[in-house]
């Protein structure tokens, strides 16, 4: 499964004598759902903060005056007196900003590279860029998430670590770290290559299901 991919000298040397369960090199390093979300939703920050800009300073573009409310004092403003455009021309940017780094953010997950993931029966090891990742298949928690079809898909390992975090019905929530290995070849085999190290490597105690021990002098 991996003998037709070439690693990098660093990942062989960081690899070492130990067994390769797996070899994959990850198309993408976030998946397509959040790369498009973040897109999208920066295109639709940067659509109706565009839509506001228009109409708020359009009309100078045409000669004309504007007329708005500051401190809810009424202004106007035209072509020869643009200092009452200033701090609402400023805010307005900063949305225009916003939506522009919102834009670039999604445009910059959808085309970074995965990395290399390597599976050894003691660790799972994401290789990028001349730095690497190791971490302990005790460290899963067993929750696999698995998409795409039996050549290429995604899989989302879950943690035991994570944080809490605040959700808008005032309750908070514990989120598990996850790590994704998107795009890749033989997603199936590697899924269950995956969960059987996890379980091998699992640090919870087996609980004694319908243990019974004999008093004594039975």
């Amino acid at each position: 499964m991996y003998e037709s991919i070439v690693l990098p000298e660093e990942l062989l040397k960081v690899i070492g004598s130990e067994t390769k369960d797996f070899a994959v090199k990850a198309g993408r390093a976030h998946s397509l759902k959040t790369s498009l979300f973040m897109i999208l939703f920066g295109a639709f920050w940067l659509f109706f903060s565009m839509i506001f800009v228009l109409a708020f300073i359009g009309p100078l573009f045409k000669g004309k005056e504007v007329e708005f409310l500051a401190n809810d004092v009424p202004t106007v403003a035209g072509p020869g007196n643009l200092g009452p455009l200033v701090i609402p021309g400023l805010i307005l940017g900063l949305f225009v900003f916003i939506g522009l780094v919102l834009l670039g953010i999604g445009l910059r997950l959808l085309f970074k590279k995965g990395g290399y993931f390597v599976g050894t029966p003691e660790r799972l090891i994401n290789y990028y860029n001349g730095s690497y990742r190791s971490i302990d298949w005790e460290q899963f928690s067993g929750d696999i998430q698995v998409s795409g079809n039996s050549d290429r898909g995604n899989i989302t390992l879950g943690m035991r670590t994570g944080r809490m975090v605040s959700s808008k019905n005032g309750g908070d929530r514990y989120v598990a770290d996850e790590i994704s290995m998107n795009n890749i070849l033989n997603v199936n085999e590697i899924e269950q290559i995956c969960r059987k190290r996890i379980k091998e490597n699992d640090p919870t105690p087996p609980a004694n299901q319908n243990h019974f021990s004999k008093p004594k002098n039975w």
